[in-house]
Protein backbone atom coordinates (compact mmCIF):
# COMPACT_ATOMS: atom_id res chain seq x y z
CA UNK A 1 0.00 0.00 0.00
CA UNK A 2 1.53 3.31 -1.02
CA UNK A 3 1.28 6.66 0.76
CA UNK A 4 -1.41 8.02 -1.61
CA UNK A 5 -3.83 5.18 -0.91
CA UNK A 6 -3.24 5.57 2.84
CA UNK A 7 -4.01 9.30 2.62
CA UNK A 8 -7.22 8.65 0.71
CA UNK A 9 -8.43 6.40 3.53
CA UNK A 10 -7.77 9.01 6.21
CA UNK A 11 -8.46 12.32 4.47
CA UNK A 12 -12.08 13.43 4.14
CA UNK A 13 -13.40 14.76 0.87
CA UNK A 14 -12.87 18.55 0.64
CA UNK A 15 -16.02 20.63 1.10
CA UNK A 16 -17.46 22.24 -1.98
CA UNK A 17 -17.82 26.01 -1.80
CA UNK A 18 -21.43 27.18 -1.70
CA UNK A 19 -22.32 30.33 -3.61
CA UNK A 20 -23.87 33.16 -1.59
CA UNK A 21 -24.93 36.63 -2.74
CA UNK A 22 -23.19 38.53 0.05
CA UNK A 23 -22.04 38.13 3.62
CA UNK A 24 -24.75 38.78 6.12
CA UNK A 25 -24.43 42.34 7.44
CA UNK A 26 -25.14 41.56 11.09
CA UNK A 27 -23.09 38.91 12.86
CA UNK A 28 -24.94 38.62 16.19
CA UNK A 29 -28.50 38.49 17.53
CA UNK A 30 -29.42 37.89 21.12
CA UNK A 31 -32.14 38.18 23.73
CA UNK A 32 -32.31 41.62 25.30
CA UNK A 33 -32.57 40.69 28.99
CA UNK A 34 -29.72 38.13 29.29
CA UNK A 35 -26.19 39.48 30.00
CA UNK A 36 -23.56 38.51 27.40
CA UNK A 37 -21.44 36.58 29.93
CA UNK A 38 -24.40 34.29 30.71
CA UNK A 39 -25.57 33.87 27.11
CA UNK A 40 -25.20 30.58 25.28
CA UNK A 41 -24.51 30.93 21.56
CA UNK A 42 -25.73 29.07 18.49
CA UNK A 43 -23.51 29.51 15.41
CA UNK A 44 -25.00 29.80 11.94
CA UNK A 45 -22.70 29.66 8.91
CA UNK A 46 -23.02 32.16 6.08
CA UNK A 47 -24.35 29.46 3.76
CA UNK A 48 -27.05 28.54 6.31
CA UNK A 49 -28.17 32.18 6.39
CA UNK A 50 -28.17 32.21 2.57
CA UNK A 51 -30.30 29.06 2.51
CA UNK A 52 -32.80 30.69 4.89
CA UNK A 53 -32.84 33.82 2.73
CA UNK A 54 -33.47 31.94 -0.49
CA UNK A 55 -36.08 29.51 0.85
CA UNK A 56 -37.95 31.53 3.46
CA UNK A 57 -37.47 35.17 2.47
CA UNK A 58 -37.31 34.89 -1.33
CA UNK A 59 -39.75 31.95 -1.41
CA UNK A 60 -37.73 29.87 -3.88
CA UNK A 61 -38.31 26.14 -4.24
CA UNK A 62 -35.42 24.01 -2.98
CA UNK A 63 -34.38 23.04 -6.52
CA UNK A 64 -34.11 26.70 -7.60
CA UNK A 65 -32.34 27.73 -4.39
CA UNK A 66 -29.89 24.83 -4.73
CA UNK A 67 -29.00 25.96 -8.26
CA UNK A 68 -28.44 29.50 -6.99
CA UNK A 69 -26.01 28.19 -4.36
CA UNK A 70 -24.32 25.74 -6.73
CA UNK A 71 -25.16 22.60 -4.73
CA UNK A 72 -27.48 19.62 -5.09
CA UNK A 73 -31.06 19.80 -3.88
CA UNK A 74 -30.27 17.24 -1.17
CA UNK A 75 -27.34 19.29 0.12
CA UNK A 76 -29.46 22.43 0.11
CA UNK A 77 -32.13 20.59 2.10
CA UNK A 78 -29.57 19.51 4.72
CA UNK A 79 -28.15 23.05 5.03
CA UNK A 80 -31.65 24.51 5.35
CA UNK A 81 -32.70 21.90 7.94
CA UNK A 82 -29.58 22.59 10.01
CA UNK A 83 -30.21 26.35 9.91
CA UNK A 84 -33.86 26.01 10.93
CA UNK A 85 -33.01 23.68 13.84
CA UNK A 86 -30.39 26.12 15.13
CA UNK A 87 -32.79 29.08 14.89
CA UNK A 88 -35.57 27.27 16.72
CA UNK A 89 -33.13 26.17 19.44
CA UNK A 90 -32.00 29.78 19.91
CA UNK A 91 -35.54 31.20 20.00
CA UNK A 92 -37.06 28.56 22.29
CA UNK A 93 -34.11 28.33 24.71
CA UNK A 94 -33.13 32.03 24.78
CA UNK A 95 -29.71 31.65 23.13
CA UNK A 96 -27.75 34.16 21.08
CA UNK A 97 -27.24 33.63 17.34
CA UNK A 98 -23.79 34.22 15.88
CA UNK A 99 -23.19 34.24 12.12
CA UNK A 100 -19.68 33.19 11.14
CA UNK A 101 -17.61 30.84 9.01
CA UNK A 102 -18.60 28.25 6.47
CA UNK A 103 -17.36 27.02 3.10
CA UNK A 104 -18.67 29.67 0.72
CA UNK A 105 -17.74 32.02 -2.06
CA UNK A 106 -19.47 35.28 -2.83
CA UNK A 107 -21.14 35.60 -6.23
CA UNK A 108 -19.15 37.68 -8.73
CA UNK A 109 -15.94 37.27 -6.71
CA UNK A 110 -13.22 34.75 -7.54
CA UNK A 111 -12.68 31.93 -5.06
CA UNK A 112 -9.41 32.30 -3.20
CA UNK A 113 -7.75 29.20 -1.85
CA UNK A 114 -5.15 29.52 0.91
CA UNK A 115 -3.12 26.62 -0.48
CA UNK A 116 -2.82 27.86 -4.06
CA UNK A 117 -2.45 31.56 -3.24
CA UNK A 118 0.93 32.82 -4.46
CA UNK A 119 1.72 29.61 -6.33
CA UNK A 120 1.94 29.03 -10.03
CA UNK A 121 -0.83 27.17 -11.80
CA UNK A 122 0.98 23.88 -11.18
CA UNK A 123 1.36 24.50 -7.46
CA UNK A 124 5.01 25.50 -7.22
CA UNK A 125 6.47 28.74 -5.91
CA UNK A 126 8.92 30.95 -7.71
CA UNK A 127 10.49 30.05 -11.03
CA UNK A 128 10.46 32.11 -14.16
Amino acid sequence: MNICSKLKEVMPRPRKYRMIQSEFGISFFGPKDIPMRELELVSLTHEEVEALRLADLEGLYQEEAAQAMGVSRATFGRVLDSARRKLVDAFINGKGIQVKGGAYSIADRPVSCRYWQGRGRHGWRGGR
